[in-house]
């Protein structure tokens, strides 16, 4: 288990481009036209992390298995999207299946590819996409809420917490703002959630820069990420083109083009790093001779849910988890090092999972 993550943005920004790259396939077809991505495509990619290498070396895992990340490439977005222009409500209906969405900006000129609103303005763009995903939301409950609202009045204590959460949506929506700014309390979170409002999810801003702007940005990039911050969203710069070049590369190759490029990593590193921080997500492993094996939960997790992501049983039947801090792994040489230096712990329903925790799960069947 990863993540998955909904890739919007309006015709000609680059976004089939970025999503043919890092999945490394040719499905999603790029072209100087809007609509040219017409179902959505889905792809998925394993999540680079060191860490999970250098295990497999200590224990002489026999196989290396990434935690993955799911892209979905959702067709461009135009102004009217929400009232059925373009595309309309075909593809806004995938992004309500999504942990997250990223929002690929045009951040570079070339006057070779034709921007839809014939200028680059990447703020303006976001706002864009955000109104039509906000107006689709607003439809979708306004919908609802009329015979909602009567089975509230009639009585039903259900249909009137329903009404109470509602409400605080519609308040911001119709005040053009997202949903995720509502105040919405902890008690009232698992009804918004089941609203599936597109604007209460999450957004990663993603800006497509030219390749001299790759590794430092450029103006427009440091408006979106400036924007981000007010947000307490999460911006990153990435090079459609370099991304492309790089999926045609082996491994040394790739190093190499990096470092020309004057980067330490490809764009694909970048932005999964930018979706776990803004999902709060961690990893943990599970490494042993046959393989070594990571794992993706929300920070907070704790031990028998972790258990419960490999299987449903591991968490029914939890007993315990034997646990190693990766950096005791390391050091102490695998698991037999840990254990003799008294390392390895032995954690039970309340742990709490910590990023690079090495887990074993003793449960009952």
């Amino acid at each position: 288990m990863g993540f998955k993550c909904g890739i919007v943005g309006l015709p000609n920004v680059g976004k089939s481009t970025l999503f043919n790259a890092l999945t490394a396939t040719a499905a999603a077809e790029a072209a100087n036209y809007p609509f040219c991505t017409i179902e959505p495509n889905v792809g998925e990619v394993g999540v680079p992390d060191p860490r999970l290498d250098k295990l497999a070396a200590i224990a002489k895992s026999a196989e290396i298995i990434p935690t993955r990340l799911t892209f979905v490439d959702i067709a461009g977005l135009v102004r009217g999207a929400s009232k059925g222009e373009g595309l309309g409500n075909q593809f806004l209906s995938h992004i309500r299946e999504v942990d997250a969405i990223a929002y690929v900006l045009r951040c570079f000129e070339d006057d070779d590819i034709t921007h839809v609103d014939g200028k680059i303005d990447p703020l303006a763009d976001a706002e864009t996409v955000e109104t039509e995903l906000m107006l689709a939301d607003l439809e979708s409950l306004e919908k609802r809420f009329s015979n909602l609202e009567k089975r509230a009045n009639a009585g039903d204590k259900d249909a009137k917490a329903e009404v109470a959460v509602m409400k605080k949506a519609l308040d911001v929506l119709r005040d053009g703002k997202p949903a995720r700014t509502a105040k919405i309390t902890d008690e009232e979170q698992p009804l918004f959630q089941a609203m599936q409002l597109l604007t209460a999810k999450p957004v990663l801003y993603v800006c497509n820069v030219d390749e001299a702007s790759a590794a430092a940005g450029n103006p427009h990039s440091k408006e979106v990420a400036a924007r981000a911050d007010k947000e307490g969203a999460v911006a990153v710069s990435i090079s459609a083109k370099i991304e492309a070049e790089l999926a045609g590369l082996d491994a040394e190759e790739q190093t190499a083009f990096l470092s020309d490029m004057g980067l330490d990593e490809p764009g694909l590193n970048r932005l999964i790093l930018a979706g776990y921080q803004l999902l709060d997500l961690i990893t943990y492993f599970t490494v042993g001779p046959k393989e070594a094996r990571a794992w993706t939960v929300e920070k907070g997790t704790k031990a028998p849910q972790a258990a419960g992501v490999i299987h449903t049983d591991f968490e029914k039947g939890f007993i315990r988890a034997e646990t190693i801090a990766y950096d005791a792994y390391v050091e102490l040489g695998g698991e037999v090092g840990a254990k003799e230096a008294g390392k390895m712990r032995l954690e039970g329903k309340e742990y709490v999972v910590d990023d690079g925790d090495v887990m074993h799960f003793r449960f009952a069947n």
